[in-house]
């Protein structure tokens, strides 16, 4: 049998115990000192407010204490459910009440928002782990009591161990579950397909370790390299902080990369220790991943195509494909994966025709929670799971993108669905009908874009544009609302009278290609 991800955690502090571990600002954690705070927080979490394989909700951003704290949780049994903090609380509640959670701990600077939601769910558990709102013992305080040595808790391989929401590619917010087993499969992924980690390493973290940023945690762990955790992206900053910690290794999104090269005063010798970018999440335009590997000759890029269902690799373009058409493509399939294209009967297509991409990986995640249909229809026999992406090979192995088989808009390497944008607007008194789409962006890559027919005695002005997109941001994640809010007397529609996107997709498309 497989190591599981508890194992994996306490193998990895064995023989690196008093090397650096983790990074934030001017504080730092050896192997040794997460390894045993991590056990303290396990213990504390089990008497106070958990049990064991019950769900916990996590309200934190990056710190410290983010991977001492994930540690816990997967040592005490304990389900996390982590609560992406850019969400509004009318999102958090959602997630909150539909996983069940008994308990909430949150960080120090998410106080506010704890009490928010605290007052929503009078039986939530709510802990704080620095500070607490209510003058409550913090989780630290409770920690400081307990032994560092791993709870006695016998887990078990399909122990659900992280339970992650995603809009995907359906629009549906589901919450896909990862367990002990599957979780080490994503380290084994990661190592097997992408970087050759020494002790040596460090790995710069800009984005949220909730996302596929974190799922590079556990394999520099056991490798006995760094984790250098940075509160957000900024491109002054990730650049000093490259320099001061000589790191080596980072994971951007599109959007990342192309803020770091319209950095005024950018010196690639600030950036000399880096030897790999890895990056993802959405989609590269060709014009920046040239710009970036001309500006930075001495760095390997290295591109994953994955999903939240089947993390993180389900193909790679290496650095030594990083040429011609294959900057196209977004690799070959990863060892550990299979992978096939489908027609809509499900059976296999040629070589160069379209179909959808299905996989199968010891890294898939064991389903949704408390969803059967949408199970159903992504995990179907055999093991495969559905992305509800449209691909071609080439004769050579590569898979390009075509299509996605939604409406979802990529945005900054986040998932926007436009159907939830369009019925947030809707509910203003002065919009009468609205469509969203993505619209091409050199920045964002893709910009939620919204086309608005005002209701009868509201009339057009920049305030009122302003407006409806100060709304949106009010009941959504700020990066949900329009960048862009175009006001027009009637919205495309389809013969049948549904929303046509697709021209309007095209539309804005077009626009973009006359004015570059």
């Amino acid at each position: 049998m497989s190591p599981l991800t508890r194992d994996l955690i306490v193998r990895g502090a064995r023989p690196h115990s008093e090397r650096t571990a983790v990074i934030c600002g001017d504080r730092r954690m050896t192997f040794r000192e997460v390894d045993e705070l991590s056990s303290q927080l396990a213990h504390a979490m089990l008497q106070h407010g958990c049990e064991y394989r019950s769900r916990v909700a996590l309200l934190v951003n990056n710190s410290i204490y983010s991977v001492p704290t994930d540690f816990a949780c997967v040592k005490a049994g304990v389900n996390r459910v982590p609560l992406n903090s850019r969400l509004s609380v009318e999102e958090h509640s959602r997630m909150i009440a539909e996983t069940g959670c008994t308990a909430l701990f949150y960080g120090p600077d998410l106080a506010d928002r704890a009490q928010q939601l605290a007052e929503r769910f009078p039986q939530l558990h709510c802990v704080g782990l620095e500070s607490s709102f209510d003058d409550t013992r913090t989780l630290f305080d409770i920690a400081a009591t307990m032994p560092p040595t791993v709870p006695d808790v016998t887990v078990e391989p399909d122990d659900v161990i992280l339970t992650l929401f995603t809009s995907g590619t359906t629009g549906v917010l589901k919450a896909a579950q990862h367990t002990q087993r599957t979780y080490a499969g994503i380290a084994r992924n990661v190592l097997l397909n992408l970087l050759p980690v020494a002790p040596d390493d460090v790995m710069a973290h800009s984005a949220s370790l909730i996302h596929a940023s974190g799922v590079f945690v556990l394999p520099f762990w056991l490798r006995g390299a760094t984790t250098l955790v940075l509160p957000g992206f900024d491109p002054d900053t990730f650049v000093e902080q490259i320099a001061t910690h000589r790191v080596t290794s980072t994971i951007l999104v599109p959007t990342m990369v192309q803020m770091l090269l319209q950095r005024t005063s950018f010196d690639p010798q600030l950036v000399s220790s880096l030897r790999y970018l890895i990056y993802g999440a959405s989609p590269m335009p060709l014009v920046t991943i040239k710009e970036a590997m001309a500006a930075l000759p001495h760095v390997q890029f290295l591109q994953y195509y994955g999903q939240t269902e089947a993390p993180l690799c389900l193909t790679v373009l290496r650095h030594e494909d990083h040429h011609g058409e294959r900057l196209l493509s977004c690799g070959q399939p990863a060892l550990d994966v299979e992978i096939r294209l489908v027609d809509e009967h499900g059976n296999d297509v040629e070589v160069g025709t379209p179909g959808e991409i299905v996989v199968r990986s010891p890294s898939a995640v064991a389903g949704y929670f408390n969803a059967p249909e949408l199970n159903e229809a992504t995990f179907t026999a055999g093991g495969w799971v559905h992305t509800r992406d449209v691909g071609v090979f080439d004769e050579h192995g590569f898979l390009y993108l075509k299509d996605r088989l939604s409406d979802m808009i990529v945005s900054g390497g986040y998932n926007v669905y436009p159907r939830e944008v369009e019925e947030r607007l809707l509910a203003h008194p002065a919009v009468a009908e609205t469509i969203v789409v993505g619209a091409p962006d050199p920045v964002w890559v893709e910009a939620v874009t919204a086309v608005v027919v005002l209701a009868p005695g509201h009339h057009e002005s920049e305030q009122l544009r302003s407006e409806l997109i100060a709304f949106v941001a009010e009941g959504l994640a700020s990066y949900k609302k329009p960048r862009n809010l175009v006001f027009r007397s009637s919205v495309p529609k389809t013969a049948v009278g549904k929303l046509d996107r697709k021209s309007l997709r095209q539309e804005f498309r077009e626009q973009s290609e006359t004015t570059i």
